[in-house]
């Protein structure tokens, strides 16, 4: 089959798969539904990788191969689940041991703590206490999982008046149809101003519903009046806006009407002194695909033949105000997007080729091992049993303890193939390797490597550098995303006021990942303790390398008051028994230059505990 087009994008390096060519050709295409007239062109390529990329997680590459007419012999190929153990593999080096989210400032030794470090340790404990009842752990999970496979995942975020705390939801990425400018400026590190989540629903005859198309639409416009309820000419429920009897848009509660302008403005709880034009529109809307078009596009569907869904609480889902002026949606990507792109490369892109190759090896040394445990035979002058029906020969079966008669010239021959099985194994190996340093995950990452190979614990620290750097920029393309999530979390609890959730500006927070190799916390164990000791080194910054080094640390703070209470109680301890207040003093790392501060009591008896506390 010759190369029609050469394509180069973001999906280049499936290009050696027929499919990916052209995802509507006749024949060629595996899902129906990548087909539809409602997909945009340029989604397809994108749609058919995530498909594909499924299909060999779940041991269906083979199938996948039959079905487009790449390999007609692929559904007998033999897929071990090795495309799984790279994606789980690399996303339990990703994750690491821990998650921790952390807040700037909010880890202190100050009894009386100023201001800004009671605001942030009050954020970083709503954070985690939200955290945990969103599971985020579980989503991360989900989401993470997702964006090593695919390349791409997406988080969306939704205040929730029921629970009083936001909603934390991943999707998959195939769902997801972001709307840049046609400018073509932007680039990955910027953020959509119009997104959708759009998949079909199948026909439903018992409830009389035929084959749908659900949209939500995430939209940052002009703030417009306040509006209720209302239908529409076939009695559909339908959003309407309110004006006075003079024209005069009727406003919600804190916002103002310019009337020069036009404009509508709004202070949101996380910016006081910056009124802002805009807010987040939230639309979820169904259509009959028997309604749709050919040239009905997703990014423009006729909103006359709409539906719009109706929460919980009676609120028509058509351009819903979500008092908020940007989007709830982050989408995760599992690299760093090359300039003017927006979508993730997968960990196993650079070896698909490789995970082909190793699967039809495993096909063929299959065979071969067949033929070694029962091998073929030849037999010359055999006296073989007769059927005393038909008078034929019977079959010939090898078990154990046959015995066969032969004449003075017979002969038996075997085919032995045990050196191609010996081979096959031996390519097997090859390709794991291969695997191995081109997906950057290291034989010793992958656990394959021989534990003797290694001389030193310094050799296996460069044996793992490649997944050293592959974690790193794994990270690296996630950090600012959970930014920005973890800021979306605040100020969309701020926006439902939430109790405990005071207006202001966001505080930055950040996800914290574990150690994703084991540590040598012996050592850093004595790092901090002579840092902290000989003072180069804050008991915060202490405390914080111990919990990357993986230490069971739940929370710093608390760690910290603890260790000083500790110190404390040795230390009055010790001014009891000694009266020393000066090795006091030197026990606590306080300075003791000062004689006023080494005095006894008028009595000549030493100062006990609490005069201790009192100073230091």
């Amino acid at each position: 089959m010759g190369l029609r087009e050469l394509i180069t994008d973001v999906w280049s390096w499936l290009d050696y798969k027929p499919a990916m060519a052209d995802p509507r050709r006749p024949g060629r295409n595996t899902w129906a539904e990548l087909t539809r007239s409602w997909v945009p062109d340029e989604d397809l390529r994108r749609l058919a990788a995530y498909r594909l990329l499924a299909a060999y997680d779940s041991n269906q590459a083979g199938q996948f191969a039959a079905v487009t007419g790449d390999d007609e012999a692929g559904i007998e190929r033999r897929e071990l689940g090795d495309a799984s153990k790279l994606v789980d593999t690399a996303l339990g080096y990703l994750l690491g041991s821990q998650q921790v989210i952390s807040v700037a400032g909010a880890e202190h030794t100050d009894e009386d703590p100023t201001a800004e470090a009671a605001a942030a340790l009050a954020v970083q404990d709503n954070l985690r206490a939200w955290a945990e009842k969103e599971m985020l752990p579980l989503r991360l999970q989900q989401a993470e999982r997702t964006a090593i496979l695919l390349g791409d995942a997406v988080y969306t975020l939704a205040w929730n008046p029921g629970k009083g705390r936001v909603l934390l939801r991943t999707w998959d990425p195939g769902l997801y149809f972001p709307e840049w400018p046609e400018d073509g400026e932007q680039d990955g590190a910027e953020f959509p101003l119009r997104v959708h989540l759009a998949w079909e629903l199948p026909e439903d005859k018992r409830r009389g519903l035929k084959a749908r198309l659900r949209r939500v639409t995430y939209e940052v416009g002009a703030i417009e009046p306040a509006s209720r309820r209302g239908v529409v000419t076939d009695g559909s429920p339908a959003r309407e806006y309110l004006y006075t009897d003079s024209g005069d848009p009727v406003l919600i509660t804190g916002d103002a009407h310019n009337a020069d302008t036009g404009l509508i403005t709004r202070t949101y709880p996380w910016a006081p002194a910056r009124p802002s034009p805009w807010t987040c529109y939230l639309t979820d809307a169904e259509w009959d695909l028997d309604d749709l078009k050919h040239a009905d596009l997703l990014y423009d569907l006729p909103m006359h033949k709409a539906r719009y869904r109706v929460r919980s609480d009676g609120e028509v889902l058509d351009r819903l105000d979500l008092m908020a002026d940007f989007i709830p949606v982050v989408h995760i990507t599992n690299s760093i997007p090359a300039s003017g792109e927006h979508w993730g490369k997968p960990t196993v892109a650079t070896v698909l080729q490789a995970l082909d190759e190793l699967s039809a090896t495993d096909t063929d040394g299959a065979g071969a091992s067949a033929t070694t445990g029962s091998p073929i035979i030849g037999l010359a002058g055999a006296r073989l049993p007769i059927d005393r029906a038909t008078g034929q020969p019977l079959p010939v079966k090898v078990r154990a303890g046959t015995v066969w008669q032969l004449n003075d010239n017979g002969r038996m021959d075997v085919l032995d193939t045990s050196a191609q099985l010996a081979e096959l194994r031996a390519r097997v190996d090859h390709i794991l390797d291969r695997i191995a340093a081109n997906s950057r995950l290291t034989a010793a990452g992958l656990g394959t490597l021989d534990p003797t190979a290694l001389p030193s614990g310094y050799a296996l620290q460069l044996a793992l550098g490649p997944l050293d750097s592959l974690v790193a920029a794994m990270r690296l393309a996630r950090t600012h995303k959970y930014v920005v999530l973890l800021r979306m979390v605040q100020r969309l609890h701020q926006a439902g006021q939430a109790e405990g959730w005071p207006a202001g500006e966001s505080l930055p927070a950040r996800l914290m990942w574990g150690p994703h190799t084991p540590t040598d916390r012996a050592a850093i164990l004595d790092e901090v303790v002579k840092g902290v000791g000989a003072g180069v080194l804050s008991v915060e910054t202490g405390v914080r390398m111990l919990i990357d080094a993986g230490y069971p640390i739940d929370d710093a703070q608390a760690e910290i008051e603890r260790i000083q209470a500790r110190a404390f109680e040795a230390a009055a301890r010790l001014a009891d028994a000694t009266g020393d207040n000066a090795a006091v003093r030197e026990y606590l790392g306080l300075p003791t230059a000062d004689p006023e501060l080494l005095s006894v009591t008028p009595a000549g008896a030493p100062r006990g505990s609490a005069q201790v506390e009192d100073d230091a």
